[in-house]
């Protein structure tokens, strides 16, 4: 049996114009700002006239740790949204855009998989409608206006040895992580130690991904803490006049995109932060218009769901207000069976031990869904080579901890594959039972925050700071931060610091490195281990194998 790529299967699709999806969610024609005929951008005006209409239920994507056996939360995202549409529901979904950094490296691109993808694929995954390369461009604009800045005469009194803004790319380029700019001569400005984040871990993407509106981007924008002063007193980005030219920057961007499932069902796909070292949800702008014109929105969160959704729960639902209905977890035999000690190697042999070994993992993310309030359904994604045994075992485990397991098929079968998951996903989230609640309150002191947040998730013994680090945390108490949620920046492979610790390690240290105040955005980023802000490639990128064919089609993409 020949199995098709994803990028084979995308360039199948029988995709309908834009206008077509749309005009399913009542979206008029006067409303689409079009990018050709398949993507389009949702206009201002019809947002803001959506905001008297009632919300449907949110459903939060999420998942187990992640293991290179592959778990599958974006396609389960987009096959679970096919299945609503199937058993008749008003359903759409929300999910960020992809990274160049990971769909050059080793990741791939991040517009699900097999016959659950959203299309056209190779747009998503490359371009898109130029929002990366806008958010880019905004965020480097506010490096050149600081530079500029001191070389003509430092008005605001910025201490060069204090500048904390770094510049961006999007893509994976570890050479950057650490430079030295403005060598040269005295005309070139004045040297300084800088440095390199990959795009999706820039607080512009996280203020386009939380602000409600472009007055509130251009008031975030302009929050911005760009640096400190020799008696560290902070400088906003408003102090250098950059928050008004990089709202003009991000004024389309601003806008949400909408695409189609390979079932012609309608997707808002909008920013793009990483989980594991950003909030890793996709715009509140879209997943709040996405509520007031759909009766259920699947939304996903990168990563585990000690990343991803804790993030989305303590900082995006928090800071916006959402009250999410249910969460489905994503989990693979495959990846549960490597949880369980197996090599990847040796995954396509039965091994229900080592299953149940894994579901460990599975368990404590079960548990620590249910501290918010908020009811899990597991989604077993299914691989050719799993057992039924190996899916009996995981159905087991999920119905012992008080929730339902349900085998997926969506990879193969696209909505079909998901009917029976989506049914009950209805009946969670119209059963009322969701009572969401943080993890911690807006008072909680932030170290405190930051203790909460690993020994209740990730199940640390405690968290260990340097002497500067605490005084990090007084300092920013003192500025008056305290109230701000904290985004922790930590392997995604583990839920301790170690990515070789997988299954459910416990009373591990988690060392806090360094605490990034991202005071547009309206949190801390909290760095521990040795988690990168610039990625790197590997030996063998993904983008060795991604090139033209003859007929000028583009292979290499997955």
């Amino acid at each position: 049996m020949t199995v098709k790529s994803d990028i084979e299967i995308a360039r199948e699709a029988k995709m309908k114009p834009i206008t077509e999806v749309a005009a399913k969610l009542g979206i008029p024609a006067d409303a689409i700002i079009p990018y050709g005929t398949t993507k389009a951008k949702i206009s201002f005006d019809f947002i803001n006239a959506l905001k008297s209409r009632s919300d449907g239920k949110l459903i939060l994507v999420t998942a187990i740790s992640p293991t290179p056996a592959g778990e599958g939360k974006t396609t389960t995202t987009v096959g679970l949204t096919d299945g609503l549409n199937r058993i008749g529901k008003r359903a759409m979904c929300c999910l960020r855009e992809p990274s160049l950094g990971p769909c050059f490296g080793v990741k791939g691109g991040a517009a699900g998989g097999g016959y659950a993808q959203v299309v056209p694929m190779e747009d998503i995954n490359l371009h898109f409608t130029g929002d990366f390369h806008a958010i880019t461009s905004a965020h480097n604009l506010l490096s050149a206006l600081i530079d500029n800045h001191i070389y003509w005469g430092n008005a605001v009194g910025l201490d060069s040895r204090r500048v904390e803004w770094r510049r961006v790319l999007d893509m994976n380029d570890r050479a950057l992580r650490s430079i030295v700019n403005s060598l040269g001569g005295v005309s070139n400005g004045y040297p300084r130690q800088d440095g390199f984040d990959i795009t999706v871990a820039s607080e512009v993407m996280a203020i386009l991904c939380l602000a409600s509106d472009l007055k509130d981007l251009e008031t975030r924008l302009g929050n911005i803490i760009i640096g400190y002063t020799r008696d560290k007193k902070p400088v906003r980005a408003r102090d250098v006049k950059g928050d008004g030219a990089m709202t003009v920057l991000l004024k389309d961007a601003l806008m949400p995109n909408m695409v189609q499932t390979l079932e012609n069902n309608p997707v808002f796909i909008h920013g793009g932060p990483f989980a594991n070292i950003a909030h890793g949800c996709n715009s509140v702008l879209a997943t709040k218009s996405a509520l007031k014109i759909s009766d259920f929105v699947v939304t996903e969160a990168g990563f585990g769901a000690d990343l991803g959704a804790e993030k989305f729960f303590d900082i995006k639902c928090r800071k916006a207000g959402l009250q999410p209905s249910a969460a489905v977890i994503v989990a693979t035999v495959r990846a549960l069976k490597m949880h369980g000690g197996v090599a990847k190697d040796d995954l396509k042999a039965e091994n229900v031990a080592a299953v149940a070994k894994g579901c460990e993992n599975l368990k404590r993310h079960i548990e620590n869904v249910n501290k918010f309030g908020v009811p899990a359904v597991v989604a077993v994604n299914r691989f050719i080579t799993d057992t039924d045994a190996e899916i009996q075992e995981v159905m087991k485990v999920g119905e012992s901890m008080g929730t339902r397991a349900f085998m997926c098929t969506h990879w193969a079968d696209g909505g079909a594959g998901t009917e029976a998951l989506a049914q009950h996903v209805v009946e969670v989230a119209n059963s009322g039972k969701a009572a969401f609640k943080p993890l911690y309150p807006d008072s909680m002191p932030l170290r405190d925050k930051v203790k909460t947040i690993a020994t209740e998730i990730y199940r640390a013994a405690d968290i260990s700071c340097d002497s500067a680090i605490e005084n990090r945390f007084k300092e920013l108490e003192a500025m008056g931060f305290g109230h701000l949620p904290v985004c922790m920046a930590k392997t995604q492979y583990s839920f301790s610091t170690d990515p070789a610790k997988r299954g459910a390690p416990t009373g591990h240290i988690v060392p806090v490195r360094e605490l990034r105040l991202s005071a547009g955005a309206e949190f801390v980023v909290v760095i521990t281990g040795e988690i990168m802000t610039m990625p790197g490639l590997p030996k063998v990128p993904a983008a060795d194998s991604i090139r033209l064919n003859a007929d000028g089609q583009i292979e290499g993409l997955f």
